[in-house]
């Protein structure tokens, strides 16, 4: 067993696509590095193995979620380590490039490694003079390195030519040093999928394309060639960071709501989000609310498609978890959580409410319909259905106009498509049908159908 496997316990995100890491020091004490602001997890482990959080380290302003450090600041008296870059409002250790921290036995070093963010740092960590193994955040990631336009697209290049430089600084570590990225795969701040979250320097010079590339244009290049859309909600969040997000005293509740308050809410311009799985969604559902099916990726979809300053209703199923939907919201800013549908349908039907249903259709019922398809880029060119008209999900409110008449919307598997379609629905688009399923389906009930209508015909 190695270092990491004694002392360093990763805790990822799989909705996010992170990785935080808790840093066991041998002494009792832990070092926590990008944690979120959902500190559950992580507190879990540290009571698992009897840890006292001594410092909480970020390695730049995060885009994609909230920052713990300072609830663990003021929960466990955490000495809260960031770039002097970075212009914090908060009380923090302000590190430059070359600042170490003694952790007790081990060094954390900061290294300067501008370009996912301008303040970006990686860490590090020493034992003497060992490498024993560099947070490198949104630096170099597992074959890649995190996207460089989240402060505008003036300033991408300039960003992505910082970048190159950085893991040129990061690729000079010996070979056995090991990489502990924040960012991976299904993060929008990244850009490769794949399953791996850690890596070595040695095993980067090998394989990753962006360290292959001959030169600095050509890593520019290929890295801005990476780059897919991102939600909306990380235009927001850097700055939320660099003042400090407000310390929570308690764990934050959704009350209970009457279907009279539903009602209240959504008239004075509040939204009603309804988490239930798409299925149910689409068998009868408030008209009007947004389908946001509770799952990994909840936050990511309820941050592109809703704004944080309107209070939020949610319509929930039986046995759904409320912390999580409260957690997942909270760890992106938002706050303004009015509650919970008491009840769920069942009250709100009970109320003499009306309910609308939408269609969700397995391949072979779904064919004969104009398809959109409302995946990501990346994914659309990979593979779709011939004819198919595309417009991303993060995208479709703002050009609703342009989807077909009475659609079927596909994503891979229905969830986002459940989502699109309720999109349309609230602005005037009616029979709209979802495919139960993804593009091979599709494809393979069209073929079907082709086969049939040309048996029909000989016979």
């Amino acid at each position: 067993m190695g270092f990491a496997d004694d002392h360093l316990i990763p805790l990822i995100d799989e909705g996010l696509g992170n990785s935080a890491y808790l840093l066991d020091l041998g002494d009792g004490r832990a070092l926590a590095m990008d944690a979120g602001r959902d500190l559950r997890a992580l507190r879990a482990a540290a009571d698992r193995r009897g840890l006292h959080i001594a410092f909480a380290a970020d390695t730049h302003l995060h885009a994609d979620f909230l920052s713990g450090a300072v609830q663990l600041g003021h929960d466990t008296g955490a000495s809260i380590l960031a770039s002097a870059a970075g212009r914090r409002t908060f009380a923090h250790q302000a590190l430059a490039d070359g600042a170490e921290v003694d952790l007790g036995g081990l060094t954390l070093r900061a290294l300067a490694t501008p370009g996912h963010t301008d303040e970006h740092l990686s860490f590090l960590l020493l034992d003497g003079s060992r490498e024993l193994g560099v947070f490198t955040g949104g630096s170099l990631i597992v074959n890649s390195a995190a996207r460089t336009d989240l402060l505008g697209v003036e300033r991408t290049e300039e960003l992505a030519r910082a970048q190159y430089r950085s893991l040129k600084r990061l690729a000079a570590l010996p070979d056995e040093t090991a990489v502990w990225p924040t960012h991976g795969a299904g993060s929008f701040c990244s850009a490769p999928p794949g399953t791996e979250r850690t890596t070595t320097i040695g095993a980067q010079k090998r394989a990753n394309p962006l360290l292959g590339a001959p030169d600095e244009d050509t890593f520019v290049a290929q890295l801005l060639a990476s780059l897919g859309s991102y939600p909306a909600y990380f235009d927001r969040l850097g700055e939320i960071n660099r003042r400090g997000p407000t310390v929570l005293t308690a764990d934050p509740a959704l009350p209970a709501l009457s279907a009279q308050q539903v009602r209240a809410l959504t008239a004075d311009g509040g939204h009603v989000v309804d988490v239930r799985p798409a299925a149910d969604h689409a068998a009868g559902h408030i008209p009007g609310s947004l389908s946001v099916p509770l799952r990994d990726q909840f936050a990511t979809w309820l941050g592109w498609l809703l704004p944080d300053t309107a209070p939020l209703a949610f319509v929930t199923g039986d046995g759904q978890d409320l912390s999580e939907i409260v957690w997942q919201a909270y760890k992106i800013g938002y706050e303004r959580l009015a509650g919970h549908l008491v009840g769920g349908m069942t009250t709100w039907l009970a109320d003499g409410n009306p309910q609308t249903t939408t269609a969700f259709v397995t391949a072979d019922r779904a064919t004969g319909r104009p398809y959109l398809d409302v995946r990501q880029k990346s994914e659309f060119a990979a593979g779709h259905v011939p004819g198919a008209v595309h417009i991303e999900l993060g995208a479709l409110a703002a050009a609703a106009d342009q989807a077909p008449p009475r659609p079927v919307v596909a994503c891979g598997h229905g969830e986002r498509a459940m989502t699109a379609a309720s999109l349309l629905e609230r602005v005037g688009h009616r029979d709209i049908a979802v495919l139960d399923g993804g593009p091979a389906d599709y494809a393979t009930a069209q073929a079907q159908r082709l086969v049939q209508g040309t048996e029909g015909t000989r016979s």
